[in-house]
């Protein structure tokens, strides 16, 4: 268990750093710069023309390392298993690609407006029918739901997979708002799969060991260059991937809603973007936040992009903490 998860943590954290050193030049080289929103904070467009597409630095090493490990994993214990965290890295990956069409649909344009929200989100809704399709026809996924804190596991009979559709679309996107500064998608994620590191050892569950080290590692590993001021952005083909896997990582344990609560910074900007949205229309231009997401509104109260992402980051490990005693089966 301690070598599986060592292993893939510490090889994804190498591959992701070598890799990013090699493909950054590469993407400049193709000029595929950021494009920053004129609406956007001021100080940002400093940022213009900063490498994106930098997500599939962990995309390859993930992947790679993953596959490797489960492999031999396998060739270990013959557990049929292990298919399931292989069908949710092949749901993370789905993602990525969703992601990529919409980070080249940028370049193609010239501007930071990608696919339209409406084809961004059929996209996401079909892979995200199809995984639980999947899961459902290979045993790994029921109607029932485990409800973290009250300890109690209900039949959703059908409405489940209207929930966990609403709930991983929902979470994906919400990690894809998160990677709006430096540092910060990376950050949390680190710190989200280090709880499901600690879950994974306390369930001695090897394959969530190897899913959850690779995708700490990758995190670290891209944080190398992402960190502030950041050298390269993960663009969408990375949040959405490591949002996707993160989702379906807590499927692994069996616990899809224990997402919400280790990952309530995630979706805190999600509901931020909402409310600002719906009382805009509501108030006729007034404003809830100075800017929506909310790591912009702090950024606006003055914050530093360090400090947005220390606090964020330290929230998410409290949270984290919380449910790793309270909330778990």
């Amino acid at each position: 268990m301690t070598l599986f998860y060592i292993g893939s943590l510490i090889s994804t954290f190498v591959l992701t750093a070598v890799i990013l050193r090699f493909l950054i030049p590469y993407l400049k080289s193709k000029k595929m710069g950021q494009k920053i929103l004129e609406i956007g904070p001021r100080w940002h467009k400093s940022k213009e023309g900063t490498p994106t597409m930098g997500g599939l630095s962990f995309l390859i090493a993930i992947s790679l390392v993953c596959a490797t490990l489960l492999t031999v994993l396998y060739a270990q214990t013959k557990d049929n298993s292990l298919l399931f965290p292989v069908i949710c890295l092949i749901f993370a990956v789905l993602n990525a690609v969703i992601g990529m069409i919409d980070d080249r649909t940028k370049f193609a344009k010239n501007k930071n407006e990608g696919l339209l929200s409406w084809q961004k989100y059929l996209l996401q809704l079909i892979v995200t029918i199809l995984f639980l399709a999947v899961s459902t026809h290979f045993n790994f996924v029921n109607t029932y739901i485990y409800i973290p804190f009250v300890d109690k596991i209900v039949n959703l009979g059908f409405f489940y997979y209207i929930l966990t559709t609403i709930l991983i679309t929902g979470v994906v996107n919400s990690v894809n708002l998160a990677d709006g500064i430096d540092g910060l998608a990376a950050s949390e994620t680190a710190v989200v799969a280090a709880f499901f590191s600690a879950a994974a050892f306390k369930y001695r569950y090897e394959s969530l060991g190897i899913i959850s080290g690779s995708t700490l590692g990758g995190c670290l590993g891209f944080l190398v260059y992402n960190f502030y001021p950041a050298r390269v952005f993960m663009g969408d083909t990375g949040s959405l991937f490591l949002g996707a896997l993160v989702t379906s990582t807590a499927f692994m344990i069996f616990n899809p809603l224990i997402i919400v609560i280790c990952g309530f910074m995630y979706v805190l900007e999600a509901i931020s973007d909402i409310l600002q949205v719906g009382y805009f229309k509501l108030t006729h231009g007034k404003r809830l936040f100075k800017m929506a997401p909310i790591h912009h509104h702090f950024e606006k109260c003055g914050w530093s992009e360090i400090k947005v992402v220390t606090v964020f980051s330290g929230v998410t490990l409290v949270l984290c903490v919380i449910s790793y005693f309270f909330g778990l089966l």
